[in-house]
């Protein structure tokens, strides 16, 4: 098991130091293929939902100037200078996103959460969203890719939702294999999708220059002031341009700080800022081009060649976020607030490739369904946004909590910077708050529905450890015991597990009592989850030898690592330990949950949702690698 970190500070395989411009400049290129490709594909249908026809906003140079200045300082201020100067200082040992951040304030095993909490459930909370987001982003790409074959020909017309679907179940459908093999064509073609955007807006920029008057922010002053309220639902849309910051975030342990800086500064942002002046010239020019401004911006004869690359770019936006979502189910995981999964490594060299099975197909099935219920992209983009800027508003209030207690900022700096953002994101939210009843209500009920079991999850294994304890005979009386009646010992290792890290294992207890013997070797395994990514080769592993021939052996693991019990435990070594595969067996406590209303701890429903999630938990010697047929489970019955 080795630890991996941020290449700026802790080297690590997957990021090593930089060896040179050329090595920077490839870094960079496949940070495009998987950073950027939400925010990339944001020109599809960010402009064009700032000027439907429900926000009543007339298509004058006035108004499509201050709208051009609330994008422009939205990516300058929020994407530039919040999340790659700011944000990007907040890793947890090279790893970001929100799940990351939210263990940075977790406290130290033992310690008392004090006004923990609200901050932690906070963070929490902010991560459930992001699996909403993780169902939008993939429908809504793909659609408004597919719709600007409308474009080409009406022929198209009856087709754009089959072949939506089809090109979605597509993207699922490959998972498995693992984004290894893709990952190395992503980069590139995003980097003609992005040199591609940014001529379109030059073309259209030359012939109507005055739209670069836009930079000045006097002109977004002027239409928030002049628009009113109808401000607001402009706010909503566009907000859309910055769909993707949470994602960039949470892929910086992947490349490291300077790789996505240096991609967006000298890349990114300008093809960015480009293609959405060249659209606002576009629609001064030819006002009637509001229907879909970003393919209208490509003569005929390049439609279809254009449909066919923002095809190709949404399903890469797509793959960013579904990679997003198993990696955030891992962690969740390994932190304890969702129950074990079935997670297969689509890669013998890169541990971050995964696939999560159960969490592929319940994307899918929501994203087909977000498709067939909302029709078009547009419709779509009226659930889109609600939790994006929901979950950048909790990082910006974990982002103060961290500059205050972690970096020492003064009080003033804090107010000064956080408080800027804040204000800006909430501005944002209000803007979005109106997108609930047209369907920002969706990526709030999944928030809740996951938030629900994230908290169940960690409440109830908390719940069922404290029960556990009290039924657990104190490892001092068992070792006294056995040196008192000297059971028969009989050849190989026995691993007893438990997550009681002072208790004798209940299946330590069964075999005695029932078998009345005990191994040659006895190792009591305890695997921690440390609140960080990786644990280091030095740190991973504690060994004490308790009595003649009982060993406690503990795991340290980080939030990112995979663990591998019988590998890790082969590893090891220490005189008087051996753990042959043919001669070491592994014993396991099942617990049968009974559900009740007597005992304190859970409302019903949730002790019954805990039960549900616990029988549909992976097996936990799948879950740690166990070798099937060297298993033996011993059960017991616990009542919540």
């Amino acid at each position: 098991m080795t630890a991996r970190h941020d290449g700026e500070t802790n080297p690590g395989p997957t990021h090593p130091p930089a060896r040179g411009r050329g090595y920077l400049a490839a870094l960079s290129l496949s940070a495009l293929g998987v950073v950027f490709g939400d925010l990339g594909t944001s020109p599809l249908y960010s402009l064009r939902e700032a000027f439907v026809e429900s926000h009543g906003v007339a298509l004058t140079t006035a108004n499509i100037l201050g709208v051009l200045s609330l994008v422009f300082w939205a990516l300058v201020i929020v994407i530039s200078i919040k999340y790659l100067v700011f944000i990007l200082r907040a890793d947890n040992r090279g790893e970001g996103g929100i799940l990351a951040l939210t263990s940075l304030l977790t406290p130290s095993r033992g310690d008392r959460l004090d006004g923990r909490w609200v901050l932690i459930l906070l963070g929490l909370f902010g991560t459930a969203l992001l699996y909403g987001d993780g169902m939008i982003t993939p429908a809504i790409t793909v659609l408004s890719a597919v719709e600007g074959l409308e474009i080409v020909t009406p022929f198209f017309d009856p087709y754009v939702i089959p072949i939506t679907i089809a090109i979605l179940i597509g993207i699922f459908s490959i998972q498995h294999r693992g984004t290894g093999s893709m990952g190395k064509i992503f980069g590139p073609i995003l980097l003609v999708w992005f040199l591609t955007i940014a001529m379109l807006g030059v073309i259209w920029i030359v012939q109507a220059p005055e739209v670069l008057r836009a930079i000045n922010p006097l002109h977004g002053a002027r239409f928030l002031i002049a628009n009113g309220f109808r401000s607001f639902l402009v706010l909503g849309s566009v907000v859309l341009v910055l769909t993707g910051g949470e994602a960039l975030y949470a892929d910086m342990g992947h490349f490291g700080r300077t790789p996505i800086r240096l991609a967006w500064f000298t890349l990114v942002l300008p093809s960015l800022l480009l293609n959405y002046f060249g659209q606002g010239a576009l629609l001064i020019l030819r006002p009637e081009a509001a229907s879909n401004p970003f393919f209208y911006l490509a003569p005929t004869w390049g439609l279809v060649p254009l449909a066919i690359i923002a095809t190709m770019a949404a399903i890469i936006a797509s793959q960013a976020l579904i990679s997003g979502a198993f990696s955030l189910t891992r962690q969740a995981v390994q932190l304890g607030y969702l129950p074990r999964v079935a997670i297969e490594h689509t890669s013998v060299r890169e541990i971050g490739q995964i696939y999560v099975p159960a969490v592929n197909w319940a994307l899918m099935i929501a994203c087909v369904a977000l498709v067939l219920g909302f029709r078009t992209s547009s419709n779509l983009a009226s659930a889109y946004g609600v939790a994006v800027v929901t979950t950048m508003t909790v990082t910006t209030i974990l982002f103060a909590v961290i500059a205050r207690e972690r970096w020492k900022w003064s009080l003033p700096a804090v107010i000064l910077v956080a408080g800027t953002f804040i204000v800006i994101d909430l501005a944002f939210w209000a803007g979005n708050l109106l997108k609930i009843p047209s369907g920002g209500w969706f990526p709030l009920v999944i928030g809740v529905v996951i938030f629900t079991c994230l908290t169940t999850w960690k409440k109830g294994r908390k719940i069922l450890a404290q029960k556990l304890d009290a039924r657990t005979l104190p490892r001092d009386l068992l070792l006294s015991e056995v040196a008192l009646s000297s059971p028969i010992r009989v050849r190989g290792t026995a691993v007893f597990m438990s997550s009681s890290a002072d208790g004798t294992p209940p299946a330590l207890l069964h075999n005695l009592k029932h078998n009345q013997v005990l191994h040659e070797k006895v190792v009591l395994l305890s695997v921690i989850t440390e609140e960080i990514p990786y644990v280091d080769r030095a740190d991973h592993i504690e060994i004490r030898n308790l009595h003649e021939g009982i060993w406690h052996v503990v795991l340290h693991v980080g939030f990112m690592d995979s663990v591998d019990v019988p590998k890790s435990l082969m590893s090891i070594q220490q005189e008087g330990l051996d753990f042959r595969p043919m001669t070491t067996s592994y014993f396991l406590g099942r617990e049968t949950l009974i559900t009740t209303s007597r005992s304190p701890g859970m409302a019903i429903w949730r002790e019954k949702l805990f039960e549900l999630m616990t029988q549909n938990a992976r097996p936990a010697s799948r879950f740690f690698r166990l070798p099937p047929n060297r298993v033996v489970e011993m059960g017991t019955q616990i009542e919540l």
